[in-house]
């Protein structure tokens, strides 16, 4: 099965936080965290519009200017999801700088903060000089089991969200895929068919719901011929297309190892196929962790095995250990597998 999500950490595991997820088949991305992200160059951070900030510590949000500059002039909405203050910081960064010159410049930033029961919006347009325009609060649900609540729904993917203990809200993520759609090319070379931009059109109208008696007409190419045919969408998903479970990928980062912050982490990155998850301090350290409100390498291990996850990647590890990265990764994967 080749996965529709590629996922990689924006930096080293001593760097600023950051995770960058490919959506494959598509020049699209998601970015979780906005730390320092030069690495990812201008066409990575252009196609990564919607962006979700656990919070707006240095380390979580420098790299904003770097997707704003890369931005500017460009005709496109870049979305922000975050904690609650996120609008007031986003409005922080764009008042640094004057915009007297970019009135015929067509970027808009809509930001989106989540509180406890409301969902806060706001806009803001270059063609404006970025001036704030804020809509009506909407109320927000959450699972009172979970206290998860959801980000951004997708036809193919949803994006859910917890509000962590870090002596402010940190929020951490999950990433599922409503289910996978897995093409056998085996099958479609034998009916003469060719893979191409098509089953992009026929993935798209599975996720959109359409019904198996759907009729859809697309154009097929291959290196003889350009063909128009029109399909039934029954037939295709039951001749050459498999179904099954998607992906999940969970986002953790600081966060304080506590009774409350271990059941939120444990229920958002229940069952994922990969689970980054920040470790700051090694156990020996827990004590310090506390008092700086993170985890412990062998903390995230162990929350990984609760969590049943199938991978974890540590990272956001202290410059204190400089030098002992394997140490870090050990401690985590001795807890992971119940070593």
């Amino acid at each position: 099965m080749n996965p529709s999500f590629s996922s990689y950490l924006v930096n080293d595991v001593f760097g600023d936080p950051g995770v960058y997820v490919e959506i494959r088949w598509s020049k699209r991305a998601l970015l979780f965290d906005l730390g320092h992200n030069d690495s990812l160059g201008p066409t990575r951070l252009l196609r990564a519009n919607d962006i979700f900030v656990s919070h707006t510590h240095m380390d979580h949000f420098i790299g904003f200017d770097a997707v704003l500059r890369v931005a500017l002039g460009r005709g496109k909405t870049l979305r922000l999801f975050g904690p609650p203050g996120l609008i007031d910081n986003v409005q922080g960064k764009l008042r640094g700088y004057t915009w007297n010159l970019v009135d015929g410049y067509p970027l808009t930033i809509e930001v989106q903060e989540f509180h406890r029961q409301e969902i806060r919006q706001a806009f803001f347009h270059a063609a404006d000089a970025f001036h704030l325009s804020e809509r009506p609060a909407r109320p927000l649900a959450s699972d009172p089991r979970t206290h998860r609540f959801t980000i951004l729904e997708d036809p193919m993917f949803t994006v859910s969200a917890v509000a962590l203990n870090h002596r402010i809200p940190s929020f951490s993520y999950s990433l599922e895929e409503q289910f996978h759609i897995n093409v056998n090319k085996q099958k479609l070379h034998e009916a003469g068919l060719p893979v191409g931009a098509w089953l992009k059109e026929v993935k798209q109208h599975i996720w959109q719901g359409q019904p198996d008696n759907f009729r859809f007409t697309v154009t097929l190419y291959d290196e003889h011929r350009r063909e128009e045919r029109e399909f039934v969408l029954g037939e295709v998903k039951e001749r050459f297309l498999t179904i099954s479970r998607g992906q999940k990928i969970a986002y953790v980062v600081d966060a304080r190892y506590d009774d409350e912050n271990e059941a939120k982490i444990v229920a958002l990155a229940q069952g994922a196929d990969l689970f980054y998850c920040e470790a700051p301090y090694l156990d020996v350290d827990a004590e310090k962790a506390r008092d700086r409100y993170h985890l412990t390498a062998r903390q995230a291990g162990l929350m990984a095995r609760k969590a049943r996850v199938r991978d974890l990647v540590v990272f956001h590890f202290s410059p204190r250990y400089t030098g002992q990265g394997e140490a870090l990764e050990r401690e985590a994967m001795e807890a992971f597998q119940g070593e």
